[in-house]
């Protein structure tokens, strides 16, 4: 009886002419070589096999759609008239905006953003991220605040702080850099705002330089400046602010943010479970933490070099 129960299920389990040795009992040995699978049943086999057993390759590229989904990310912020709001204080130069976005594939679509009042929310994805970085740019260059006031950007700068890539590298506004700097209220941010707003930026970090968004010395810190003023404002949780950081950090860096994913999968981290917060910290997300990441991961197939500048 149990002979036969155990070639029933045989006759069912095994693909084309495979030999398996059973053991029946102690001492009882059978070989069997039977074929008794449809030719839909072993590719259905074939195909569960190939699903549960992926090269380090497959797992890249599945991680780089967690990391960089192509429908994009998108925040729960709205546009409004911010867009507008920016062209106004002359921090962006319409016409200037115009022949830097000229197709659809560099965010050419986001330009009716800069007029108007928009209820659509922000959201980033490959074809836009150049203009979600820029825009936002030049909401954390012109938008008055106490990080760009009495911050890193003043101390460090020493009286220089249109020296910066962030500030002398800003060409596409209507104004001389320094008179857009800090120098209107598009957000209206209270005492505590702004220190929440400063207590957010010191821990955010970017893989092009070592500095936290707290010193926004490059295009990356003053998008992300910008951001969290504009998240404080709306009254957006810290950790969707980390989050929604975290996915536009991995748009304007994808490499590095993928080769990240693909680290803490390693230590038995799904990407979705990361903690954005310490995904964005100095150790991180830095330049020195990014290259001890990409250390880790040095080899794997799969990931391939590319990542944003820090120019228009």
């Amino acid at each position: 009886m149990k002979n036969k129960m155990v070639k029933k299920f045989l006759r069912k389990a095994i693909p084309l002419w495979l030999t398996i040795v059973i053991v029946l009992d102690s001492t009882v040995f059978v070989g069997l070589t039977e074929y008794y699978i449809m030719k839909k049943q072993f590719n259905e086999s074939i195909t569960k096999l190939a699903n549960t057993t992926k090269s380090s390759e497959d797992l890249v590229n599945i991680l780089k759609q967690e990391v960089l989904p192509a429908k994009g990310y998108t925040t729960s912020l709205r546009w409004k008239n911010l867009g507008q709001q920016l062209v106004e204080s002359g921090v962006i130069d319409k016409k200037k905006y115009e022949e830097l976005f000229i197709s659809e594939a560099d965010g050419k679509n986001e330009l009716k953003y800069l007029d108007g009042d928009w209820n659509e929310n922000i959201a980033i994805n490959e074809k836009n991220s150049r203009f979600i970085v820029n825009t936002f740019w030049a909401l954390g260059l012109v938008n008055k605040s106490r990080v760009l006031d009495e911050g890193p950007m003043v101390q460090e700068g020493k009286g220089k702080a249109g020296n910066f890539a962030s500030t002398g590298g800003w060409t596409i506004g209507a104004k001389p850099v320094m008179e857009l700097y800090s120098s209107k209220e598009i957000i209206p941010l209270n005492l505590e705002q702004q220190e929440l707003v400063k207590k957010i930026a010191e821990n955010v970090f970017r893989p092009c330089c070592n500095n936290p968004t707290s010193f926004p010395d490059c295009n990356h810190g003053m998008a992300a400046l910008g951001y969290i003023e504009w998240a404080v404002y709306n009254g957006l949780p810290e950790k969707q602010i980390y989050k929604d950081l975290l996915a536009f950090n991995s748009f304007w860096f994808p490499q590095t943010y993928v080769e990240m994913a693909v680290y803490f999968d390693k230590q038995g981290t799904k990407w979705k479970d990361v903690d954005a917060k310490l995904a964005l910290s100095k150790n991180y997300s830095s330049a020195q933490g990014a290259a001890k990441i990409k250390q880790a991961v040095q080899g794997i197939p799969g990931i391939q070099s590319s990542g944003g500048g820090c120019g228009v």
